[in-house]
């Protein structure tokens, strides 16, 4: 009997339309295939968190995204490095939704990888990630790594990946995701 394919909710931390991490992910997706559906978030419009706000009711694009991480079978994220931590935009969006009832991150899989101009390739934004949603219950795949150094020297101005071995460790990741969801969901 054949499974349905699982539904990947894919969270860029970057805004820029020509973003490293929005690529990223769009590659993940071409090497999930036909295992996989990915819905792309848009952190664009979310408003600054304020409780005065939250107090009045929860903001549309706020609840868009809530919806849809619970409708998600899995979480990927792609998140850029400012100043050794996740991008504004993205800790944003997670403070949004850490305020939410039902916590919408609460025993989801999730997967992250990271993009990066310096040498690093976004280890520390990554580990901070890990460190703000591990909090909020969210349950993520180990290995393998992705982070994606000198990310300028392998993404092209159209946002194709030259570099096969990053291509092939995004592939691997997907996997990891899928493999990590299905025994989740087992339990």
């Amino acid at each position: 009997m054949a499974s349905s394919p699982l539904s990947i909710l894919a969270i860029s931390g970057s805004l820029r339309q020509s973003s490293f991490n929005s690529a990223a992910l769009k590659i993940a997706q071409e090497m999930a295939g036909d295992s996989a559906v990915f819905t792309f978030a848009d952190l664009s419009n979310i408003p600054l968190y304020n409780q005065d706000q939250r107090d009045k009711g929860v903001p549309a694009p706020v609840q868009r995204l809530s919806d849809q991480v619970l409708a998600a079978d899995a979480i990927l994220f792609s998140t850029p490095e400012y100043n050794y931590s996740v991008s504004g935009v993205l800790k944003n969006a997670i403070d949004w939704l850490s305020r939410l009832d039902p916590q919408p991150f609460a025993d989801k899989p999730v997967a992250v990888m990271s993009a990066s101009m310096s040498a690093f390739g976004g280890a520390r934004a990554q580990y901070d990630l890990r460190r703000i949603l591990i909090y909020l219950d969210a349950h993520f795949v180990n290995k393998p790594e992705v982070m994606i150094s000198f990310a300028h020297k392998k993404f092209d101005g159209d946002g194709k990946l030259a570099d096969s071995d990053t291509r092939e460790h995004i592939g691997r990741l997907v996997i990891a995701l899928s493999d990590w969801a299905q025994r989740l969901q087992r339990k």
